[in-house]
């Protein structure tokens, strides 16, 4: 197994400067990574720093809290993409979800993901599974599967509890076999990271990606 790259290097402190974006792209490429996750003011600069190199830039959209307005989501996703994002990281509206306002749910992820799919990037969208019940979870997840998104993500890392193994099982029992998870959320060594990956995640999103790769 590459576990480098089923990993997403990312930071997304409210304080990180240019410079630590550029060491992270640094890193990302000298350990072969999938991909940097990074704020969207910083993925113009990403792209440049990743220049020339096969990984993928990820962006943040309607983050960390998700109920921004839809028209606002996409046009975040709008400026993401011109500046280069090759992927989104879309926080689901959580506060719509448990309203039990679905229709408005679905539309916000399906917006962004036409967007998206019109250029050719991928959406992954984050549930905060922290904040949710198992059957809210599957539900999440038939949302995600209707706006066809390419991945269903776990969480933040920044509200309620981050990626679980149990919880990585329960999403890749709800979805197809086309639709990837993604587990983010307190993943800080390699015996973690591996049970996440066999238990159905196909990246991982973490800041600790250069120490998960040099203890493995």
């Amino acid at each position: 197994m590459n576990l480098a790259k089923h990993i997403d290097h990312t930071l997304l402190k409210a304080d990180c400067t240019q410079s630590e974006i550029e060491k992270l792209c640094s890193e990302a490429v000298q350990f072969n990574m999938a991909a940097v996750c990074v704020p969207p003011f910083y993925v113009d600069a990403a792209k440049n720093f990743l220049a020339g190199t096969d990984v993928q830039l990820a962006t943040v959209i309607g983050f960390p809290l998700g109920y921004n307005t839809t028209f606002t989501k996409v046009e975040e996703a709008r400026k993401a993409i011109d500046d280069g994002a090759d992927e989104l990281d879309m926080v689901m509206n959580i506060t719509a979800f448990k309203s039990k306002q679905f229709i408005a749910v679905a539309n916000d992820i399906d917006s962004v993901c036409t967007l998206a799919h019109l250029h050719n990037k991928k959406v992954k969208v984050i549930i905060e599974s922290g904040l949710l019940s198992e059957e809210e979870i599957k539900t999440a997840c038939k949302i995600c599967i209707d706006a066809n998104a390419d991945f269903v993500k776990t969480s933040t890392g920044m509200l309620g509890a981050g990626a679980t193994v149990e919880v990585v099982k329960l999403i890749r029992s709800c979805l197809p076999q086309h639709m990837q998870v993604k587990a983010s959320g307190g993943i800080r060594n390699k015996i973690f990271a591996l049970d996440l990956i066999t238990a159905g995640a196909e990246r991982l999103g973490t800041s600790a990606g250069v120490s998960i790769l040099n203890e493995a």
